[in-house]
């Protein structure tokens, strides 16, 4: 997705604990069954032959999406297949799609057949039975068409509940004018450098900070993937949250504690007005985000041009190269949908065939192999990014993803409750690894009322 990643918005409590009480329980919507349903590995019973009839019969479809990208792709998709008619809904970004798209799915009307859903959400909407099995449709021999994060990110017990439409391997994003000028000629390899180039540029100018944090759940979690942890674990209505001795975590906080106690972030919060004002005006010199983040940079950040510069996430041990994703986004088909196979088509023409290229081609980053290894994708220039091929570092960056990482299936109000307990470390005594123990207390108490055996 090219516009809001904010993975700090999330979905409201109240409805949430609705969804998730019929998901521990292995609730399904009320119409639309199928085979598609079940969960693990199963043969494809749609082909290709029956993908292409659909499509020529036609029918028409409601995609609820909020990516901009979509648009000329529904365009061509229909200017190629003119029987069908897409009627793509912006339905709100994240809490409030997935709120009325969960509100739908229990009324058990008004269902889209397609939505735009992304990976950190999807687990809730796949244990809930709400999203259709893809491998009905051979989705499963797609293996190899997207990059390990966000294929992994998709698949469940054998089965593939969406297709990925991008992806957020991590970086540096870094203005080189503010680094040059406090002395900084190359980027930080290690964290323990970023801390040190941190306290160098806030020692020369206290008005000045190397990033901005005051508690993010999605930088935090991306950040102890990258470290090698793995906090969650997810073995259908059975969890583990384990932030307390997760070695990963560990990394993690014993690093960030120490730009906390310096007081070496800006304290703004990220996608304020205040934090684009921060890097326009150089206050806030770089950022650890998803390869997605150039377009917002050079919409909301125009005076920045030709000061920044990408390079690969700082490694936890020098020498490494492991990275993780920060957001991304997959579309899925809703189990209620009483056009399975006309939506999965669509879903392979936006994905996989025209659209992923049609997407790509306006600022999507690709979380397709054949798009991402493209010479033409690969040696393009920036001139925002002073002319340099910052494909080429985000290419690597989705190559180096530390595999084995698993989101909650109720991810989304975990996150929701992030600052109440992690929150605290950054405006307060409260020691980071406290706050994450508290995180993970709620989240097992959360976990446990709705039904989930955690531990």
């Amino acid at each position: 997705m090219t516009i809001s990643r904010r993975r700090g918005v999330l979905l409201g409590a109240s409805a949430l604990a609705v969804a998730l009480a019929a998901t521990a329980c292995g609730s399904s919507s009320s119409s639309g069954k199928s085979s598609s349903s079940s969960g693990g590995a199963q043969s494809a019973t749609v082909s290709d032959a029956d993908l292409q009839a659909a499509l020529t019969a036609g029918g028409n479809l409601t995609v609820w999406a909020w990516e901009p990208t979509l648009k000329k792709v529904v365009a061509d998709f229909q200017t190629k297949y003119p029987n069908v008619h897409v009627n793509l809904v912006n339905a709100g970004t994240n809490k409030d799609e997935y709120t009325a798209l969960q509100n739908a799915v229990k009324a058990g009307k008004g269902v889209p057949d397609v939505a735009h859903i992304e990976y950190y959400a999807l687990p809730q909407f796949e244990l809930a039975k709400s999203v259709a099995n893809l491998t009905e449709f051979g989705a499963d021999k797609l293996d190899g068409t997207f990059t390990p994060g966000p294929w992994s990110a998709v698949k469940k017990d054998g089965g593939v509940y969406g297709l990925p439409m991008d992806s957020g391997p991590m970086a540096l994003f870094y203005n080189k004018t503010v680094f040059d000028k406090f002395g900084i000629t190359t980027p930080p390899a290690t964290w323990d450098e970023y801390i040190a180039d941190a306290k160098k540029i806030h020692d020369a100018d206290p008005s000045v900070f190397i990033s901005n944090d005051t508690g993010d759940p999605g930088l935090t979690t991306s950040l102890i993937w990258q470290a090698g942890g793995k906090p969650y674990t997810v073995d259908g209505t059975t969890v583990g949250v384990n932030f307390a001795s997760d070695p990963g975590t560990q990394k993690f906080t014993a690093a960030w504690q120490q730009l906390i106690d310096g007081k070496l972030l800006a304290p703004i919060t990220s996608w304020s007005d205040a934090w684009y004002q921060g890097m326009a005006s150089g206050k806030i010199a770089s950022l650890s985000i998803g390869a997605w983040m150039p377009s917002s940079l050079e919409s909301g950040v125009k005076g920045g041009s030709g000061q920044w510069r990408v390079a690969p996430l700082p490694q936890w041990t020098a020498g490494a190269k492991a990275s993780s994703e920060n957001g991304g986004s997959s579309l899925a088909v809703m189990q209620a949908s009483s056009n399975k196979k006309l939506a999965y088509a669509f879903l392979k023409y936006a994905t996989v065939d025209e659209g992923a290229q049609s997407r790509v081609d306006n600022g999507a980053f690709p979380a397709t192999t054949k798009q991402l290894n493209s010479p033409d994708f690969l040696n393009k220039t920036d001139a925002y990014f002073g002319d340099q091929k910052i494909n080429q570092v985000l290419a690597d960056s989705a190559a180096a993803v530390t595999p084995g990482w698993s989101y909650l299936p109720f991810q989304v109000y975990a996150n929701s409750i992030f600052n109440d307990t992690v929150g605290k470390a950054y405006v307060s005594g409260t020691k980071l690894s406290d706050g994450l123990k508290a995180w993970q207390d709620a989240s097992i108490k959360y976990g446990k009322d709705q039904g989930f055996t955690v531990k």
